[in-house]
């Protein structure tokens, strides 16, 4: 795999798994670090809840609460290149000039 969506709509897998149907085939090195700065996330997440748990300082939250948020806005950064690089670009290569509406409208979501 090349880490560029493959074009077959649903790619015979039950569209549950996608939110409008397509789906991007990554490398198993993309998909490790994706899945990687998940998790990292995820510990995150999971240490806020302890502090507030335990009744942590507010500001101490909020600080982490902030890492958190870079930590999103990394992955989000880094998830967005690629797919400029590899989707967006075949999408344009092969005359699909609605790709850049798409991707107008991600931008939009993401800057909210």
């Amino acid at each position: 795999m090349d880490g560029v969506f493959d074009g077959r709509e649903g790619n015979n897998m039950d569209d549950t798994n996608t939110c409008c149907g397509k789906m991007t085939e990554r490398s198993e090195e993309e998909r490790r670090k994706l899945i990687n700065r998940l998790s990292r996330i995820e510990g995150q997440i999971r240490g806020i809840r302890g502090m507030v748990e335990r009744d942590a300082y507010c500001a101490d939250i909020l600080v982490q609460c902030s890492a958190v948020t870079a930590a999103v806005n990394a992955f989000n950064k880094d998830l967005l290149a690629n797919h400029i690089r590899t989707c967006v670009a075949r999408d344009i290569r092969e005359g699909k000039d609605e790709v850049i509406d798409e991707l107008v409208v991600t931008l939009q979501k993401l800057m909210k």
